[in-house]
């Protein structure tokens, strides 16, 4: 059983990074837990602790000492950046230690699923001496999720689908780093209601739909190197409910199509 420690940055007293009407610790903190969630309900036996599930005060010696005495075999530390730049970066220690080739390959796999999730510039992959890196015993990386004071970036991350999208990267890097199993899952037909390249085009269709009583969801995907931002109208497990709710659609003057999904 892989035991993963993540620690959504700041809290409490300490709001982080401040800009564009948002708080870095309220972001890490909704990351971290759709991350936690996504891990548990899709993946086989991994055993997750957090440094803090709510709005708390911890210091940074409590959250390595957590990790450390827990005995987690991958700290994972998620920030919101701040200083006039755009896009996504992550880090690792800037020392010499004995796992560093490891770590160096686990932060590789988490950072390149995270940036094909999330259409955020690739500010790369950096070394730093921050103590969440230095003072864990395990193999750790830092991520740093747009800059809260860029204003294109902050429009993502005020919303909630797109923090989704971090996350679902954040999981599925984690999963693929340290070869979890998917559990074994139901096919899903999924009713798409628009596919657009731009987020605010997929933002409208969600809210016309519910103008008309139809509760949808954005997801995304990338198809031939581009990013779609997919409006989903419907998620069942009978193909038959998937193709009366495309009926409903049409009379509502919406085009659908139907899309077979595997958690």
């Amino acid at each position: 059983m892989k035991k993963i420690f993540i620690d959504p940055g700041h809290g409490g007293q300490d709001p982080g990074a401040v800009g564009n009407g948002l708080r870095e610790k309220d972001l890490t903190l909704k990351i971290a837990l759709k991350t936690r969630d996504i891990l548990r309900a899709r993946y086989e036996g991994p055993s997750i602790k957090m440094s803090r599930t709510t709005d708390q005060t911890i210091s940074l010696r409590e959250r390595t000492n957590l990790a450390n005495t827990w005995g987690a075999d991958y700290l994972i530390s998620i920030h919101i950046n701040a200083g006039g730049g755009t896009g996504f970066e992550s880090f690792i220690y800037n020392g010499n230690y004995r796992n560093k080739p490891n770590t160096k390959n686990l932060r590789s796999t988490i950072h390149n699923e995270i940036i094909s999730k999330v259409n955020f510039r690739d500010r790369g992959k950096k070394e730093a001496n921050f103590h969440m890196l230095r003072e864990s015993t395990m193999p750790a990386m830092l991520t740093e999720s747009g800059f809260i004071d860029h204003r294109e970036d902050a429009s993502k991350l005020k919303s909630d689908s797109f923090l989704s999208q971090i996350a679902e990267g954040h999981a599925q890097g984690i999963a693929k780093a340290l070869d979890l199993k998917v559990k074994v899952a139901e096919l899903y037909y999924r009713v798409v209601t628009g596919s657009f390249k731009q987020q605010t085009n997929a933002t409208k269709r969600v809210r016309e739909l519910r103008s008309k009583g139809f509760n949808s969801f954005i997801t995304t995907i990338k198809h031939q190197g581009e990013l779609f931002y997919r409006v989903v109208t419907g998620s069942f497990k009978k193909r038959e409910n998937a193709e009366k709710r495309m009926e409903e659609l049409k009379k509502a003057g919406f085009p659908s199509f139907m899309d077979i999904y595997k958690p």
